[in-house]
């Protein structure tokens, strides 16, 4: 298990660049992600007993301080547990901190399945949709004349980079319009998996899927823009369960 240099290639090394988290590229940022991939993927399975520290030093060539502080991030997010006499063992997923955006991220390294897909759907939906109810209520007329001008922009992406980038900020834009602290937090702990979704969904290589989507964010920016809460409700849920619904396709047919 060689520490991979360059991190920042990878599937959530791009979306960590498109959420504005720049991988960092010191020896225990390195351990952590290898580990953490190692972890998620399910290479230890959990109730596994993580290898010694002998062991580990010999795969990663690191100081004993690199790793002891690389295992301790990984048990601050909730993933291991050191325990005397025994050794590390890996803790169950529902122990896992998963709007963790290192977690998050290794999730998407890792290839997340269509069940994963799904849950993130879901949140999103049990977030988004009073979001933008209250987004319809409290936003001021510059973002909602802002959204509006998002939503156009959406339809002239040309590449999945720039769908996700584009369709990130308006739904940070939404979070922002909805005039509640915990709303706006809330969707930067998630944007990572946000990313991820949104490039793994973009419609840019349909020009006519690429056209609805953008409507339908349109049509958001629009109930948004208009003050009717409820039917920024149904257009979110509509954007987010079309959202899923390309994601689940794509991924069927890899």
């Amino acid at each position: 298990m060689a520490i991979r240099p360059d991190q920042d290639s990878t599937t959530a090394g791009l979306i960590a660049s498109i959420a504005g988290r720049i991988p960092s590229r010191n020896l225990h940022s390195l351990v952590l992600w290898q580990l953490g991939v190692a972890i998620v993927r399910g290479d230890f399975a959990e109730g596994a007993i993580l290898p010694s520290d002998t062991e580990l030093l010999a795969k990663f060539s690191v100081s004993r301080t690199v790793l002891r502080e690389a295992l301790k991030t990984l048990a601050a997010k909730g993933m291991i547990e050191a325990r005397a006499r025994i050794g590390t063992r890996v803790l169950p997923r529902s122990r896992w901190n998963l709007f963790d955006a290192d977690v998050l991220a290794w999730h998407f390294e890792a290839g997340p399945d269509v069940d994963f897909l799904r849950s993130v759907a879901e949140v999103r939906i049990g977030i988004e949709l009073e979001s933008a109810a209250l987004a319809a209520e409290r936003r001021s007329d510059e973002q909602a004349g802002h959204l509006v001008a998002m939503a156009d922009a959406m339809g002239e992406a040309t590449t999945a980079e720039e769908f996700a980038r584009a369709d990130l900020a308006f739904h940070r834009a939404v979070a922002e319009a909805s005039n509640n602290p915990f709303m706006a937090s809330i969707s930067t702990l998630v944007e990572v998996a946000l990313t991820a979704v949104f490039t793994i969904s973009s419609p840019v290589s349909d020009k006519a899927k690429l056209a609805q989507t953008a409507a339908a964010h349109g049509a958001i920016a629009e109930a948004i823009r208009t003050g009717n809460a409820e039917a920024a409700r149904n257009t979110m849920r509509a954007v987010i369960s079309d959202g899923f619904a390309r994601s689940a396709e794509r991924m069927a047919t890899k």
